[in-house]
């Protein structure tokens, strides 16, 4: 019996091991073919992953080599652009360095000639004193009753030519007048806001693409018609390539469009609602800006206790040109001149700079009655309590009103000298070069006349003509059909003075 259950326990243990061993290798082999079909998976996934990766990136690579390729095109432009800009800059250094020389070699002529002037007007002189001693010691008469006598002969044929010179007269103050009326109507042109010259009256926008003027223009024009509206500029698009014209009398409406173009540009969100929001920011800046370039100027120039209405006005006159030179420029360059010549004078440099820098306040206020700029920037000055000095200067730097210190003909010396220079009122050098050679042409062209020298900038044109050819009458004569001739077919700044000089020489030698 115990032989028995120890048997059946025994085989009962041998089979349950048996049993266990047999189901380890079973499940051994399906864990192992599980393995390897997850291996192979997992081999079949790694493959499409990496041929994904790559397709991406070859992807990636053609769109970075197209964007590479666009960028070498633009760089590759713009580099030639560049050349060609240097290259003209060159051409043009050099064609200025050549006129450069020729004016050079035209006022070392000028001065040799005006040395040989002085020296024969010299030689003259002493030559009439001798004559008159001879004549004197042959007719045993002095000077003076001599005078007394030839004044007696010729009073009837003074009193014929006092018409002829009454006639002269009138005609000089018809030029006169004509010339006044021209600065007038220029003066005008420019404060009442005409479009008197393209370089004044537009600026260009630049785009990076065509494509921003459709933006700009919007549906059936909505967008432009509501920045025109917000800034009172007129918006010119049309097939400049890259470029937009933004057209108006005013700078400052000018450069308000400007800022609001390129933040709408730059933001891509451009309706009309966003429009009106970005031009009043705009508007403020400019304000603030305006505000900031007055301040810096007084500070630059040394000037305190200016009024904040007229710091304001100071600012503004960076957005306003007079004949294309720029009015703040301009205000500093008097203010500076004035504040040298005082010292030189001897009188007080602060009020001096003061009335250069506000001399030409009158240009720039916001109403603008008709009143001479003078006369208005001298009642903006006594409105916010300028001293009574630099208000007649201001008043009087056109002769508006009588001066009555010292200090006002310095301001209007000093403002004649900054605007009356050659290049300071919209004239390059050529066309400043050219300018004095038609008008020495010109002169040149009259029967008799000798020599020709256009001096003091283009201001003065001295005419040299032969005695024998020329009379005094016709010297006289000759000087008004120049002037008139100049005055009908030249375009020139202020007011040209024509100098006819007449000698005669009487030469012999002794052998």
């Amino acid at each position: 019996m115990v032989l028995t259950i120890i048997i059946a326990v025994s085989a009962f243990s041998l089979g349950g091991l048996l049993s266990y061993f047999m189901w380890n290798k079973l499940l051994a082999s399906k864990r192992n073919k599980i393995i390897q079909e997850a291996e192979a998976e997992a081999e079949v996934i790694r493959k499409e992953k990496i041929l994904q990766a790559k397709e991406k990136f070859l992807q990636l690579k053609t769109e970075h080599d197209k964007v590479i390729s666009e960028k070498n095109n633009r760089i590759a432009q713009a580099e030639t652009k560049i050349k060609q800009r240097e290259l003209q800059l060159s051409q043009k250094f050099e064609e200025l360095q050549r006129k450069q020389k020729e004016v050079d070699v035209i006022r070392e002529n000028l001065s040799s000639q005006m040395e040989l002037v002085e020296k024969r007007s010299d030689e003259l002189e002493r030559m009439h004193k001798d004559q008159i001693e001879r004549l004197e010691a042959i007719s045993g008469l002095s000077a003076e009753e001599a005078k007394a006598q030839l004044i007696d002969s010729l009073k009837a044929e003074a009193r014929t030519q006092a018409m002829s010179y009454i006639n002269e007269i009138v005609d000089e103050a018809k030029m006169t007048a004509t010339k006044e009326a021209k600065r007038i109507v220029v003066q005008s042109i420019q404060r009442v806001a005409t479009e008197t010259a393209i370089e004044n009256s537009v600026t260009v926008f630049n785009i990076d693409s065509d494509e921003i003027k459709g933006r700009i223009i919007g549906r059936e024009g909505r967008n432009i018609r509501a920045l025109e509206a917000a800034t009172g500029v007129e918006i010119i698009v049309d097939d400049t390539p890259e470029a937009i014209i933004l057209s108006a009398f005013d700078p400052v409406r000018r450069e308000i469009a400007r800022l609001a173009l390129h933040q709408l540009v730059t933001d891509g969100r451009i309706h009309p609602a966003r429009i009106e929001e970005v031009v009043q920011k705009v508007q403020k800046q400019v304000e603030e800006e305006i505000i900031e370039v007055g301040k810096r100027t007084a500070i630059d120039l040394g000037i305190h206790g200016l009024h904040p209405e007229l710091i304001r006005l100071v600012g503004k006159m960076k957005y306003r040109s007079s004949y294309g030179q720029n009015l703040l420029q301009h205000s500093r360059e008097v203010a500076n001149l004035c504040a040298i010549m005082a010292s030189e004078l001897g009188l007080n440099p602060k009020v001096a700079k003061r009335a250069g820098l506000l001399h030409d306040i009158g240009k720039v206020p916001d109403d603008e009655p008709e009143l001479p700029h003078a006369i208005l920037g001298m009642k903006l000055a006594e409105k916010y309590k300028e001293k009574p000095e630099v208000c007649n200067a201001i008043g009087s730097h056109h002769d508006e009103v009588e001066m009555t210190t010292l200090i006002a003909p310095i301001v209007q010396v000093c403002d004649a000298i900054s605007g009356a220079r050659p290049g300071a009122r919209r004239e390059v050098v050529e066309s400043y070069i050219k300018r004095l050679k038609e008008m020495e042409d010109l002169a040149l062209s009259y029967p008799g006349v000798l020599k020709t020298y256009a001096i003091q900038a283009g201001r003065e044109l001295r005419v040299i003509v032969g005695s024998e050819k020329v009379s005094d009458e016709d010297a006289n004569k000759l000087s008004f059909e120049i002037a008139k001739k100049i005055q009908d077919e030249m375009t020139y700044p202020g007011q040209v003075k024509i100098t006819v000089i007449r000698e005669t020489r009487a030469i012999s030698y002794a052998k």
